[in-house]
């Protein structure tokens, strides 16, 4: 019966070419515009890593108080190296990190490799095992390294094979600056987009990190943030005098398991805040956050407001379209009230109409999505040469959303038919052949 139903379906819609061509268009683009900026937007707001991601806590403490430069009642987004070696000395969460971006010249004993910053992270032990960070060759420092200010260093699977020939390197040397480092790791492929563990002084889609340093490490070769410097008042000259300032450039991030874990530590949070407005330090009431990783994501707004509202848009378009497509359907069905007529006094029933020109409305809606398909393609290809690469790299089009594409333009025709078809079921046979 669906086989007879698809037949007149698609004898009707030759039989109007210019009105199908229209409302197919009217669906494609429709479909195409709101899968393109959800593509966008799709990508942009994924999870980094959904396995794990409500485990994980970004800590903020308020070391400026009250200023002009806050934005409103927020503490600022990282922290003074003061905080954060006594939130890492005090150990409360069951995995911690301090953290901050930097960018080492990396020096090769090749006088075919030029020397080159590398772009990469002092972080502490614990960073690796806390995001599940995968090594291709050998492992982390261990915690007795980070007390000894050991100089080691875990490189990126990309810096291996431009030093090494991607050779397992463990145990030998690079030069970073002027200081030599034990290699005693090599990352796997690991790239996560965005960046989430250095929202608080990086872009969140910046460069791929290839080295990273124990924290204790990198602060005593006096290597200097390389973003993400925020200051009330200018320090006085020298890295010891910054490593005391009240200026903000250290992230910080930790694990909790549990809910008593986070109230624990939201507990402690404030404890430590009170403990240094009793020395002197701050002169206001604790003002501290710890946010989980979504909201840390939406804090840092990883996703820009325009894409979101380009995707609003764009779903206003579509909208559009489908008023248009009703439109349509129902001069098509009514134009057809005759032929209604003739097949209700033969003995259809109304469901039998309703099924008939829905099959038609399903036509036209995986004709126009496959329109769609095609100019989402084009609209990501567009999209993806206006981004920045660490952007346009995210979007793309998979299998999923070439499902989602159609099943968007099926289900969009489909709304769009309710009323028309409706109106065909309610052709009253008597009057539509008297007329006739």
């Amino acid at each position: 019966m669906i086989k007879y139903y698809l037949q007149l379906a698609l004898r009707s819609l030759r039989r109007n070419p210019v009105l199908t061509a229209l409302m197919v268009i009217a669906i494609g683009f429709g479909v195409a515009s709101s899968m393109t900026t959800y593509a966008v937007l799709h990508a942009l707001s994924g999870d980094p890593i959904p396995w794990k991601s409500n485990k994980l806590f970004f800590p903020q403490i308020d070391a400026w108080g009250p200023n002009p430069h806050r934005n409103g009642h927020e503490p600022a987004d990282a922290m003074t190296y003061i905080d954060a070696v006594s939130l890492m000395r005090d150990h409360r969460a069951h995995r911690q990190s301090a953290l901050y971006p930097i960018a080492p010249t990396v020096r090769s004993d090749d006088p075919a490799q030029k020397s080159r910053e590398a772009p990469g992270q002092a972080v502490a032990s614990e960073f690796f095992p806390m995001l599940d960070v995968p090594f291709l060759y050998g492992s982390s420092w261990a915690a007795a390294d980070d007390e000894q200010h050991a100089k080691v260093v875990v490189i990126s699977k990309s810096l291996n094979q431009r030093l090494f020939r991607g050779v397992n390197s463990v145990g030998r040397s690079i030069q970073l600056n002027s200081h030599s480092y034990r290699v005693i790791g090599v990352l796997g492929d690991w790239h996560p987009q965005p960046k989430f563990y250095d929202l608080a002084t990086t872009d969140a889609f910046g460069s791929t990190d290839q080295v990273f340093l124990p924290f204790t490490t990198a602060t005593d070769a006096q290597l200097a943030t390389k973003s993400g410097f925020f200051c009330i008042n200018l320090p006085s000259p020298g890295y010891a005098a910054m490593l005391n300032s009240s200026c903000v450039w250290i992230g910080y991030m930790v694990e909790l398991d549990t809910p008593s874990q986070v109230r624990d530590y939201r507990s402690y949070l404030d404890s430590y805040a009170r403990e240094q407005r009793a020395s002197g330090r701050f002169g206001w009431e604790p003002n501290n956050r710890l946010r989980d990783l979504s909201a840390w994501l939406d804090f840092e707004q990883v996703v820009p407001a325009q894409t979101k509202m380009s995707f609003v848009v764009a779903l206003c378009l579509l909208l559009v379209c489908m008023v248009n497509t009703v439109g349509l359907l129902l001069a098509k069905f009514l134009l057809r009230s005759g032929e209604i007529g003739v097949r209700r006094a033969l003995g259809a029933n109304r469901i039998a109409i309703a099924i008939q020109f829905g099959v038609e409305a399903g036509a036209i809606g995986v004709t126009g999505g496959l329109l769609g398909l095609m100019l989402t393609w084009l609209g990501i290809q567009v999209t993806r040469a206006a981004l920045p690469r660490q952007i346009a790299d995210l979007a793309h089009i998979d299998w999923l959303l070439l499902w989602q594409t159609l099943l968007l333009a099926v289900v969009a025709t489909i709304l769009a038919a309710l009323y028309p078809v409706w109106r065909a079921m309610c052709v009253r046979p008597s009057l539509q052949l008297k007329e006739d």
